[in-house]
């Protein structure tokens, strides 16, 4: 078994086509939020790490501390074999097990990365019953579905400290 398996040109084409229709999602650089998720729901305004002026040092553990608490709350939420969604709005999208290894390239990221640091980044369900949604225009990271919401309280990354908004 394998980590960070590229969609087919129909998985990928049926994926975006659900995200575009359940999430009535719109991409946009000024018009916010870009997508209408599920309740409940949870929007975190990530712009102070966006716009970093503090030391890299600091920046890189609360970068690895979303990483690693994100990937934690995953493990908990899927079964030994299973795979869910990481997307790049526009850009290849892959099936991957959070219980893998998670190797990272040469920018020290994921694949897709999870911090939403030029694109939009999605990790979602393969049933799409929950997901981590980041919008990089609006500096938010939107996590949906009652489970995902529980894991992230009890696993909670420094970076999601201001509500923007919730439902």
């Amino acid at each position: 078994m394998e980590n960070w398996i590229e969609l087919s040109t129909i998985e990928y084409n049926e994926v975006w086509d659900r995200i575009y229709g359940e999430f009535t999602f719109e991409p946009s650089i000024s018009n916010f939020p870009s997508f209408k998720v599920p309740n409940p729901f949870i929007t975190y305004d990530v712009s102070p790490y966006l716009n970093w002026s503090g030391d890299s040092d600091t920046y890189d553990e609360i970068y690895n501390d979303l990483e690693d608490k994100s990937l934690l709350v995953f493990q908990e939420l899927t079964q030994k074999n299973e795979y869910m969604y990481a997307l790049d709005w526009q850009h290849p999208g892959y099936w991957i097990n959070p219980r893998m290894e998670f190797p990272k390239s040469e920018f020290d990221e994921w694949t897709v990365p999870i911090f939403p640091n030029g694109d939009y980044y999605f990790f979602i369900h393969k049933n799409l019953e929950w997901g981590l949604l980041g919008h990089p225009w609006e500096e938010t990271i939107t996590i949906f579905g009652k489970e995902l919401i529980k894991g992230f309280e009890k696993h909670q990354p420094r970076m999601f400290q201001k509500i923007l908004r919730q439902g």
